[in-house]
């Protein structure tokens, strides 16, 4: 499977959040933004947070925020939010995160296969540092392997 289209609506470039919410809420709002979920999903992933943990946080610097399938996902959707001043979310090890990947899907097996591609996007070390660069909405799709540009 490859990664869901990322439309420019769905990244946000250098954004500033005062905490982990606000970073997870700017994640889910970026996906609002694409047409893919409606404004609840980013609340509905902020309470994933607050009753497991710090979990999403996956990688040195890289949160992967989500939830489950539920009637607030219109369609498969990515977002993309790398942050001017990292913050930390409370994980022991991978603090403080820079770039914070929003995923939606509408079922449990997009969403093993959602992850999977993105552990392979991940497999190489730098993505991380490459993510937390960029400049442009173009950048972000190359580093990730994304070479269409979607527009919504």
């Amino acid at each position: 499977m490859s990664l869901p289209p990322l439309p420019d609506s769905a990244l946000n470039i250098g954004a500033r959040a005062r905490d982990w919410k606000q970073a997870v809420m700017l994640a889910g709002r970026a996906l609002e933004a694409s047409g893919a979920v409606t404004a609840e999903y980013a609340k509905r992933m902020v309470r994933v947070v607050e009753e497991f943990g710090a979990y999403i946080v996956i990688a040195p610097g890289l949160a992967l925020a989500h939830a489950r399938p539920g009637p607030d996902v219109h369609a498969e959707g990515l977002s993309v939010v790398t942050l001017a001043d990292p913050v930390p979310f409370g994980h022991p090890h991978n603090d403080p995160v820079s770039v914070v990947i929003g995923l939606a899907v509408c079922t449990p097996e997009e969403h093993v296969a959602g992850v999977a591609a993105l552990a392979n996007a991940f497999n190489d070390a730098s993505t991380i540092d490459a993510l937390a660069a960029a400049s442009t909405p173009d950048e972000v799709r190359r580093i990730l392997g994304i070479s269409e540009q979607v527009t919504s």
